[in-house]
């Protein structure tokens, strides 16, 4: 029996219409969030190798879903939402067991490393198709006009099920086998996208667009976006200093928390959403962008100079409730460039400029570490956020 979730079919507001199809999103980000606090880590003090692949190890995820944003939004135009979210929770639940077969087998370092980073870019592709096919999927069920809250929740589920994960996983890999490890991370990871699978395939779809334009070619929607993607692409080198690096900065001073200042990044990322989403449409996007680069920057500039445990977790807190706005801020503007039967596209060519961004921060910070130390890491960073603010009063004089 299919579960109906067409817009004909759930009544109420529109929150309510959003959180079915919203909640394939959380399951999909708690499995990013579960090994983010423990891959940094098992690959530099338990594999043994440097920080740069400890920091590749993380990344890779971001580029694999850099590499399939456009099958992403191309699918979710063509066929439909539903189909791009059940394929993102497979490739994501065959992720949940790369990982468990990578903690199984770590005392074969070379063997375990190809199956993390094989979990990593199927996680970085469910990524990629979940997301995409969620937003796709709740603009279907509500309608055009309400894109912002569309992306604010998938945001608020996003940096919702990091916080929730990250904690979960440190947890769990600090338990003595059989009942944690990778292993067990994995399992979990597995178990819960599983889960959504399933019961994605019971709902019923929302039809896609029709049109009878052949759909623009990715390279000009790419173009269409490209002036505030570049903004976007700023604003994450602050998400992927923390994603990459925050877990190895606390491990050299020494400090435990690393998984509570994730929890307080997200959860400053979900808090941001809730009380100031609604400025996008009352202020204007480059307005709330604008403010919200500023407030990244402070939060790097935190973590630079911080030396303190409670410093590094203020840090991290205020990198999140920067960063919380600048992809919905910036992502109306750049859908609403295009047409409405290439919004998938426009979506997902939107999105690969944070998965360049994220995906390029963590190798290259971890080279940023090796030669010139801990301390310039946030600063290097900050200085990409403030360049951001920059591209943004640009964007003010963009023709429409």
């Amino acid at each position: 029996m299919r579960i109906m979730t067409g817009p004909q079919a759930v009544s109420g507001s529109p929150t309510r219409r959003i959180l079915p199809v919203v909640l394939f999103n959380l399951l999909c980000y708690i499995d990013i969030g579960l090994p983010m606090a423990v891959i940094p880590v098992f690959v530099h003090q338990v594999l043994g190798y440097n920080t740069v692949l400890a920091g590749l190890a993380v990344s890779v995820q971001y580029l694999a879903t850099f590499a399939s944003r456009a099958g992403a939004g191309r699918q979710a135009d063509r066929r439909g939402a539903k189909p791009t979210v059940v394929t993102g929770l497979a490739v994501c639940t065959l992720s949940g067991l790369a990982l468990m077969l990578s903690g199984v087998l770590l005392h074969f370092a070379a063997l375990s490393i190809i199956l993390l980073i094989a979990s990593r870019i199927f996680l970085g592709i469910g990524e990629s198709w979940t997301a995409t096919g969620a937003i796709m999927w709740n603009i279907g069920r509500v309608g055009a006009a309400r894109t912002a809250q569309v992306i604010s929740w998938n945001g608020v589920t996003s940096y919702g099920g990091i916080a929730l994960g990250a904690p979960i996983g440190q947890l769990l890999s600090g338990l003595p086998l059989p009942y944690g490890g990778l292993t067990v991370v994995g399992m979990l990871s597995a178990g819960l996208t599983l889960f959504g699978f399933l019961l994605a395939r019971q709902y019923a779809p929302v039809p896609p667009v029709p049109s009878k334009a052949p759909p623009m070619p990715f390279h000009a929607v790419f173009r269409r976006v490209l002036p505030h993607g570049a903004v976007l692409a700023c604003g994450s080198v602050g998400f992927g200093t923390i994603s990459a690096c925050l877990a190895l900065f606390y491990a050299h001073n020494h400090w435990n928390g690393a998984a509570t200042a994730l929890t307080g990044f997200g959860l400053a990322f979900v808090l941001m959403r809730f009380l100031f989403a609604r400025q996008i449409d009352r202020r204007g996007g480059l307005v709330v962008t604008f403010i919200s680069l500023l407030v990244e920057t402070l939060g790097l500039v935190v973590l630079w100079r911080c030396s303190s445990i409670s410093g590094a977790a203020l840090g991290a807190a205020l990198t999140g409730a920067g960063f919380s706005l600048v992809f919905p801020a910036m992502g109306v503007l750049a859908v609403a460039r295009v047409g409405p039967e290439n919004r998938g596209a426009a979506l997902g060519a939107f999105s690969v400029f944070l998965d360049i961004a994220v995906g390029l921060s963590g190798p290259l910070l971890g080279l940023v570490i090796q030669t010139m130390g801990y301390g310039a890491l946030f600063l290097v960073s900050a200085l990409f956020t403030l360049a951001g603010v920059g591209v943004t009063i640009m964007l003010r004089f963009l023709p429409r």
